[in-house]
């Protein structure tokens, strides 16, 4: 890996508090002591979020016009605002797409050059994402008490907790409604998205997002821009968590309609 330095909601997931503790049989390295966290400001609410996301210019991107795109705000706000993230539709706006649109220090976000591939990493069996060309994302963490575990050690403790681990989309859409999600030594893997090979075994790489050392192929004009990269899956990462969400809901067949006005494939 490249290195920093320092559908309708889910059927069977119970949505839990963002303070919900993740455990594991197995006796885990603790995540390095750091700072007490930064507390987060509240999400805004999500028709403000659509907002941020038409001034963004998430329109022109993906031919989803600003008028739809309130709409289907609108309709997912009628089930209650609370704490969560407008995410959008993976088919309708990929990793790439979204990845510029992140902002830290003046700086856009920026897909390392050896992940090609990115928007070929797509929700993992397990991960239902709702219809539509946009969902709520309830309860987002960052998994900050997993810092150096591996993925393949964090994935069962985040079933466990009855939460479901992020989509690299989702992270990214998060951090476009709440930039201050992204601390040094706090970022986060988003282990919901996998790319699976041909032979049908996942790839050993995982999604993740940080902060750019603006070292070796990142380039020193990236130096504290938000990255896209990716770490093997059975690595440890001492900045890295692991970003759940406790479910994932949609709005119904109001806005389900998946036709080729919104999708992108």
């Amino acid at each position: 890996m490249t290195s920093q330095p320092a559908a309708s909601a889910l059927p069977t997931t119970t949505p839990l508090p963002a303070t919900t503790s993740l455990s594991t049989a197995t006796p885990l390295p603790a995540a390095t002591p750091l700072p007490t966290a930064t507390p987060l400001p509240a999400l805004p609410p999500i028709a403000a979020q659509a907002r941020t996301l038409i001034d963004l210019g998430l329109p022109a991107l993906t031919g989803l016009s600003a008028a739809k795109l309130r709409t289907a705000a609108a309709a997912l706000a009628a089930g209650g605002d609370g704490s969560a993230v407008l995410a959008v539709h993976p088919d309708l706006a990929p990793a790439s797409l979204l990845t510029p649109l992140l902002r830290r220090s003046g700086k856009p976000g920026f897909v390392v050059v050896d992940m090609t591939d990115v928007d070929a990493f797509r929700p993992v069996d397990t991960v239902t994402v709702p219809d539509g060309p946009l969902y709520l994302v309830r309860n987002p963490d960052r998994g900050d008490e997993m810092r150096n575990w591996s993925a393949d050690e964090a994935l069962p403790a985040i079933r466990a907790a009855g939460r479901s681990p992020l989509l690299l989309t989702e992270g990214i859409c998060w951090l476009l409604q709440q930039p201050e999600a992204l601390e040094p030594g706090r970022c986060f893997m988003t282990i919901g998205s996998r790319l699976r090979r041909p032979n049908g075994r996942l790839d050993a790489r995982t999604p993740a997002i940080w902060i750019s050392g603006g070292t070796g192929r990142d380039g020193s004009a990236n130096r504290g821009a938000p990255k896209v990269g990716w770490c093997w899956a059975g690595n440890r990462h001492t900045w890295l968590g692991f970003a759940s969400c406790a479910d994932r809901a949609g709005a119904g067949a109001q806005v389900a309609d998946r036709a080729a006005d919104w999708t992108r494939r």
